[in-house]
């Protein structure tokens, strides 16, 4: 009966780490969930990750649509009281290909936020990214918020960064012209960590288990703003439902760390199991050499000594959200892919 769950709750993208993290809680808080995924197949490995972690996928039902396609949306939010946009499109080929990285992401918020506005949803909460908040790289600041928005002139950012700011910034103006009940909230996470449901292993997470299995000789000058999977997660939540998160922007970040402090911290605090971790850094001028024949290091070469810092201080007084430490995040990280024998 629809009477025993608090709502309805749509998450985009349901096979994704952030994603199936938000099923996992929203199933715990009570919600009933619908996720969209891109084929029948995806349905088994989201319903068994989640029964691996004894959640009961009763209250969870499934849509088949994808961002590139108009089919299959509005189906999915008929009914549906609010929208956790958290899908992000699968992009191959070319990284430095603006159309391949804006288009999908562009248009796909654009598909989620007409149906959703065609549907009545009371919000949508969109996943953006910290890349769409980019200073100048000359920037020194260390209070970097909401009011920034990345410059997608800057030929410092590559063609992925520069799509999180258009497609952001496109679903900001898709809701300034189309009057309706439906809110918008976007919440703009840093790097995303935290522990895995499943053996499987997140493009982010990968950066931590390549890091414990001592891959490469070292570690390059840049760093990360963390942020805890669960933590993004309540803060969506919490962004889903306060009244006065209609319309906000809030950046998800709980610390920063350096690669190799990451290092280091994770030797110490994982004994044996990280034996193999690298605690050497690497000098720029060679990243700068490397990357000049290497496509897959030259995104590195503008973080390289970055001083600006990011502050979820706006969350923190609106939402009472308190995200964990950053060293808890990487550790949790770290011993879940041992967890998984995936290290």
């Amino acid at each position: 009966m629809q009477d025993q769950y608090k709502q309805t709750v749509l998450v985009t993208g349901g096979t994704g780490f952030v994603a199936g993290w938000a099923i996992y809680e929203l199933i715990r808080q009570g919600y009933k969930v619908r996720t969209t995924v891109r084929s029948k197949e995806k349905e088994l490995s989201v319903l068994n990750m989640l029964s691996g972690v004894g959640i009961d996928t009763s209250p969870l039902s499934f849509h088949i649509a994808e961002l590139t396609s108009d089919e299959g949306w509005d189906a999915a939010m008929a009914g549906v009281d609010y929208v956790l946009h958290i899908a992000s499109p699968l992009v191959a080929g070319d990284p430095d290909d603006l159309d391949a990285f804006v288009i999908p992401a562009r248009d796909g918020a654009l598909r989620v936020l007409r149906a959703a506005v065609n549907a009545n949803v009371e919000r949508v909460v969109m996943t953006s990214s910290l890349a769409a908040a980019t200073p100048d790289i000359s920037s020194e600041d260390q209070q970097v918020n909401e009011t920034f928005w990345s410059d997608p002139n800057d030929n410092n950012l590559n063609a992925y960064r520069k799509s999180k700011a258009i497609a952001e910034k496109a679903a900001w103006d898709y809701m300034k012209e189309h009057t309706s009940k439906t809110t918008l909230t976007t919440v703009l996470p840093g790097a995303i960590f935290g522990p895995i449901l499943s053996a499987s292993v997140p493009s982010s997470i990968g950066v931590i288990q390549k890091l414990v299995q001592g891959e490469g000789p070292g570690h390059p000058n840049i760093g990360f703003e963390i942020i805890d999977v669960r933590d993004l997660v309540d803060l969506h939540i919490r962004a889903m439902t306060e009244p006065k998160a209609s319309g906000q922007r809030y950046i998800a970040v709980n610390g920063y760390m350096m690669m190799i402090e990451m290092a280091k911290f994770l030797k110490q605090a994982l004994g044996e199991a990280g034996n193999k971790i690298a605690i050497q850094s690497i000098p720029d001028s060679v990243l700068k050499d490397a990357a000049k024949t290497n496509p897959s290091l030259a995104s590195l070469v503008p973080m390289l000594g970055r001083k600006f810092r990011y502050t979820s201080n706006k969350a923190k007084s609106e939402l009472d959200w308190s995200p964990r430490p950053a060293e808890e995040t990487v550790l949790d990280s770290a011993n879940k892919l041992i967890d998984f024998h995936l290290i």
